[in-house]
C-alpha cells in the first residue's frame, strides 16, 4: 500500500510539469498583454515597454516559464500584477469557500444520485425509472449559469426564500478557524452564522450539483442493473432474504466500486469547475478570483489556481483509490 502511494504521488511531478507547460503557454502567447491592461488604452509604447520591464514580462518565455515553475516547487507563485499582494495567500485565503461549496454539491449529488439510481435499477421500465433518467437528461442538459439564474430567479427574487448572492450575510461571520462557515459556525455555536451561511449555500450547491447528480445516478443505475443479475444476488433472495437487504447490504455495496470512482472525479471537477457557479452567485472561491485575473491576464494568479487545482484533482483521485481496498478487499496494489 505505501509503495503504491509513493508511486502515485511521484506522478505528480510529470502532471504538474505538463499542466505548468499548458498553462504558461496559454496565459502568455494567446492573452492580451497585461502591461496595457494595468495602464488603459492612453498609454505610450514607452510606458508599456518600462513597465513590462519592470513586470519582467520582456524576458524570454523559457527564462519567465522557468522561474514559474522553480516557484511552483517551492510553493511560491509569485504576486499579482495588479494588486502585487501574494497569490499563494489569495488563493488559500479563498480556497475553503470553495471546498465548503463542492463538499455540499458532492454530498447532494452523491445522495439523490445514488437514490435516483438504485430506484431506476430496482424499478426498471416503471415511471419511477423514466422519471429518474428524465431527471439526469436534464441535469446532464441544462447550463449550471443558466440554472444558476433560474433558481436565483424563482427562490429569491420571486419567492423571497434564500439570499441572491454572497457566502453570509456581511457582519455575521464566525469565529475562523478552518474557513469553513458551517464547521466554524458548529465549532464557535454560533447557530444564526450556521443558518445564515446554510441558507446562502443551497442554491449555488443545488445548481452546481446537478450535472453530478445526473452523472452519478446514471452510473448507479447501470451498475446495478449489471449486478442484479448476478448468481449471488439469485442466491440471496432463494435464501429468504428481505429484498431491501439484498439491495443494499449486496448488491448496493458492489456497486458502490465503479460509482466510488465517479463520485472522486466529479468532486476534483467540481473543485476546479465551480466558476461559472461562483460567477451567478458572487461565491468568494477560487473560481471566481481567476475568472478576474484571466479578464485581466494577471498571468500569476491564473497559473497559481490551475496548479494548486490540478494538485488536489490527482490528489482526490488518490484518495478515491485507496478507498477501494475498503470496498473490496480483492483489490491488490502494485
Amino acid at each position: 500500500m505505501l509503495k503504491y502511494i509513493l508511486k502515485r504521488l511521484a506522478l505528480l511531478v510529470p502532471v504538474i510539469i505538463g499542466v505548468s507547460v499548458l498553462v504558461f503557454l496559454v496565459m502568455h502567447v494567446f492573452t492580451t498583454d497585461p502591461a496595457s491592461i494595468i495602464l488603459g488604452q492612453h498609454a505610450t509604447a514607452e510606458q508599456v515597454e518600462k513597465l513590462r520591464e519592470e513586470l519582467g514580462l520582456n524576458k524570454p518565455l523559457y527564462v519567465q516559464y522557468a522561474m514559474f515553475i522553480k516557484g511552483v516547487f517551492c510553493g511560491n507563485f509569485g504576486n499579482s500584477l495588479i494588486t502585487k499582494t501574494s497569490v499563494t495567500k489569495e488563493i488559500l485565503s479563498r480556497f475553503p469557500a470553495t471546498i465548503e461549496l463542492a463538499l455540499a454539491a458532492i454530498i447532494i449529488a452523491s445522495v439523490f444520485g445514488i437514490l435516483m439510481g438504485i430506484l431506476s435499477a430496482v424499478k426498471q421500465n416503471s415511471i419511477v425509472d423514466y422519471m429518474s433518467m428524465f431527471i439526469s437528461l436534464l441535469g446532464v442538459s441544462m447550463p449550471i449559469f443558466w440554472l444558476g439564474l433560474m433558481l436565483i430567479v424563482l427562490f429569491s427574487v420571486k419567492l423571497h426564500l434564500l439570499p441572491v448572492s454572497g457566502r453570509m450575510t456581511i457582519g455575521m461571520e464566525p469565529t475562523h478557524i478552518t474557513g469553513l462557515y458551517l464547521l466554524d459556525s458548529l465549532i464557535s455555536g454560533n447557530m444564526v452564522a450556521f443558518k445564515d451561511s446554510l441558507k446562502h449555500l443551497i442554491l449555488p450547491a443545488i445548481a452546481l450539483a446537478s450535472y453530478s447528480t445526473a452523472i452519478i445516478a446514471r452510473m448507479t443505475r447501470s451498475t446495478m442493473l449489471e449486478i442484479i443479475k448476478q448468481d449471488y444476488i439469485r442466491t440471496a433472495r432463494a435464501k429468504g432474504l428481505f429484498e431491501k437487504a439484498v439491495i443494499l447490504k449486496h448488491a448496493l455495496r458492489n456497486a458502490l466500486i465503479p460509482v466510488t470512482t465517479v463520485i472522486g472525479l466529479q468532486l476534483g471537477s467540481l473543485l476546479g469547475g465551480a466558476v461559472l457557479t461562483e460567477t451567478v452567485f458572487s461565491w468568494p472561491g477560487v473560481g471566481s478570483y481567476t475568472i478576474d485575473a484571466i479578464l485581466k491576464s494577471d498571468y500569476p494568479v491564473v497559473q497559481g489556481a490551475v496548479m494548486i487545482l490540478a494538485t488536489v484533482f490527482v490528489l482526490v483521485n488518490l484518495i478515491v483509490d485507496l478507498l477501494y481496498a475498503y470496498l473490496d478487499p480483492r483489490i491488490k496494489y502494485s
